[in-house]
């Protein structure tokens, strides 16, 4: 059992566990086992879940809905999200489709609201008047109660917050100890190499505008590769891993996710698991915290380099 779930103050009200569960594999589950999932990770404090409307086809936020209506007590002890704009073969940031989907998620969920909307990816036919439209309307209802992004730089967030009422709280980003993005900008500025991604999502706008990073794909190297755990491309960043798991007596997965967490920036990871034991072991990465020196020996031990 985690000894201590850690929570985010994100604004006056809202209040979200520092893991998130992740809810796009639950498709393959059954009524059963996606309501044992949803109270084991009540049970261990997370308080987030995350969904869209394209996992499974609908059928992932089916089946959490089928839960919540068998158990609507549940409802009120946890924080929904759910994404939208990804269409087969397009995006779609419309205002028609913005409150459609928003609708269509609320009616499978089976709740009246969600607790954050997030649009999906980026869509370079945006336009922030039907955004605007699309967010007025849903908040004034009361179908959404916060908004944030996914998959977004820092200038198409500029963009859409300043047609927009309604803060952007959030933005969810693939991050991982190898897919490390967001960490390999902020060590190789002026740098001539190919670690210089300023064009990316950046930490520090983030911070400084009080948005709070979601990461996806934390145990992941890439879509190619799958995991990076014990995976023999990674056999550096596997020794270590086993090495600081000895030492913290936790899972090499929970040492994974304790690398998100012990940024300062307080980015949340999400963990897709679908399997109870699985989770107990990676909510375990609250029960420590690493060391400076410990954060930056797995940096290097993923294969990259301190200028």
């Amino acid at each position: 059992m985690v000894k201590i779930m850690k929570y985010y103050q994100i604004t006056n009200d809202l209040v979200v566990s520092n893991i998130a569960l992740g809810c796009m594999r639950i498709g393959k589950l059954n009524n059963n086992e996606v309501d044992l999932l949803i109270r084991k990770a009540i049970e261990l404090g997370i308080t987030l879940f995350d969904h869209a409307d394209i996992y499974g086809g609908g059928r992932c936020e089916e089946l959490f809905g089928n839960v919540l209506k068998n158990n609507p007590q549940l409802r009120e002890k946890i924080v929904i999200q759910s994404k939208c704009g990804i269409r087969k073969g397009y995006y779609d940031s419309s205002k028609e489709h913005i409150i459609n989907s928003t609708l269509e998620s609320i009616k499978r969920l089976n709740t009246n609201y969600l607790d954050i909307l997030l649009i999906h990816r980026p869509d370079t036919l945006m336009e922030i008047e039907e955004i605007r439209d699309a967010f007025d309307y849903l908040a004034s209802n009361g179908y959404v109660r916060y908004f944030g992004v996914s998959n977004m730089d820092d200038m198409q967030i500029e963009l859409i917050q300043r047609g927009i009422k309604q803060k952007l709280l959030f933005n969810q980003l693939q991050l991982s100890i190898v897919h490390s993005l967001l960490f390999d900008s902020e060590f190789n500025v002026n740098m001539k190499n190919t670690l210089n991604t300023k064009a990316n999502a950046s930490l520090n706008y983030a911070r400084l505008n009080n948005i709070t990073i979601q990461a996806w794909g934390v145990l992941q190297a890439s879509w190619e590769e799958g995991t990076f755990l014990n995976n023999p491309n990674y056999q550096h960043l596997n020794e270590k891993l086993n090495e600081l798991s000895k030492m913290y007596n936790v899972s090499p997965s929970a040492i994974a996710i304790s690398f998100i967490l012990r940024h300062p920036a307080k980015i949340i990871p999400i963990v897709g698991t679908t399997n109870i034991h699985h989770l107990e072991k990676l909510v375990k990465a609250n029960d420590f915290m690493l060391t400076r020196k410990e954060f930056y020996e797995l940096y290097v031990a993923a294969g990259k380099n301190l200028p």
